[in-house]
């Protein structure tokens, strides 16, 4: 009798997000990316000016976490920011996109 190793499914080096946070600071736009799990990713945009307008870094930020959904989990997400509560800091909730419809012809 063989016996085979089971092999352990690999998780994803970064979890599914489900929510941005972005400040503005007198150092530039920072971010944290909440997980489904419970994790957090911090850092910076670095491709944003600090002198950036917050469309600009909101609009950076989305497109961080599509693209880190996208690589890490094959899955399209949406970015909805909230009405900011006070100035200078934004959150976002991220959600899985609804699939098309499939349309037959």
């Amino acid at each position: 009798m063989v016996r085979r190793k089971r092999e352990k499914e690999r998780r994803p080096p970064f979890g599914m997000p489900k929510g941005i946070v972005l400040l503005a600071t007198p150092e530039g736009w920072r971010h944290s990316v909440l997980t489904v799990e419970g994790g957090m990713l911090c850092g910076c945009l670095a491709d944003v000016p600090v002198n950036a307008g917050p469309a600009k870094a909101r609009a950076a930020a989305a497109a961080m976490v599509v693209g880190l959904a996208h690589d890490f989990h094959e899955v399209p997400v949406d970015v909805t920011w909230d009405p900011p509560r006070e100035p200078g800091s934004w959150t976002a909730q991220v959600t899985v996109a609804a699939p098309a419809p499939n349309t037959r012809g």
